[in-house]
């Protein structure tokens, strides 16, 4: 199959056919109405769509913003600290202790900060992201052999130059995975900062319906977010596919 988009939709689809037939075996098995079918869950999903689109929109945004921010701050800064042995002496003894701290523990603060609104979804999610864009593209901007740049500074090319030939080109592939998996990291966080403090958004709406004991509701709103991550990730699969477009050209 050569057809790139075909195959993958044939990938998708084989994948929701395992899956709804997991999910519909495990339901006829618990035999309970906390786990209802698929077919009930996505009739409810067709049938709440006017309710859940905007939750999901809003979801959306928030993490588009969040890694935005999170990955504008973090990639010059990182790159900065991988190439600049000074610089990263004195930022890597700081970031070795922060960086495993779970974020997750200062949503208390920025609630505290930002109030209940979005604002602390979404620099709870930038700080994620942000820590984890940081160490990845710090340590792609070290792992640039040597020779590389001193072929391009061979040729007159400024620092600005080495940057944009070499150590960007040669840091993009990892920055896009650490994004990738990132990107799932910051859908759970969301969930959790939703749940937690929130009156909108796709985790506040499947919270909610938990609260109400509407089950059918609420395996809706998980297929709704399950929605959200795949169109996510396929958006930011395409924008690596642009970004890049040499790796391509050079197979």
């Amino acid at each position: 199959m050569k057809n790139p988009l075909l195959r993958k939709a044939v990938g998708y689809a084989g994948a929701l056919v395992v899956l709804l037939a997991f999910w519909a075996a495990t339901a006829a098995l618990v035999n309970s109405p906390a786990l209802p079918g698929p077919a009930i869950a996505i009739e409810t999903f067709v049938t709440q769509w006017p309710e859940i689109w905007p939750e999901i929109v809003t979801s959306f945004w928030r993490v588009m913003a969040a890694m935005a921010i999170g990955t504008g701050l973090a990639v010059p800064i990182g790159l900065w600290l991988g190439r600049s042995p000074r610089a990263d002496a004195v930022a890597a003894p700081v970031i070795f202790v922060v960086y495993p701290i779970p974020k997750v523990v200062f949503l208390s603060v920025l609630l505290v900060l930002f109030g209940l609104g979005s604002g602390p979804k979404i620099a709870l999610i930038a700080m994620i992201i942000f820590f984890q864009i940081l160490v990845t593209a710090r340590d792609a901007a070290k792992a640039v052999p040597e020779p590389s740049v001193l072929s391009v500074r061979s040729l007159g090319a400024s620092r600005f130059d080495v940057y944009r030939h070499v150590v960007v080109p040669a840091a993009l592939p990892d920055i896009f995975t650490a994004l990738r998996i990132g990107t799932g990291t910051a859908i759970a966080v969301l969930f959790l900062a939703e749940s937690i403090a929130g009156s909108s958004g796709i985790g506040w709406y499947i919270v909610d319906a938990w609260g109400s004991i509407d089950y059918p509701a609420m395996f809706a709103g998980i297929i709704g977010m399950a929605l959200l991550g795949v169109v996510l990730y396929e958006a930011l699969d395409a924008v690596e596919g642009w970004a890049t477009r040499w790796r391509r050209a050079g197979r």
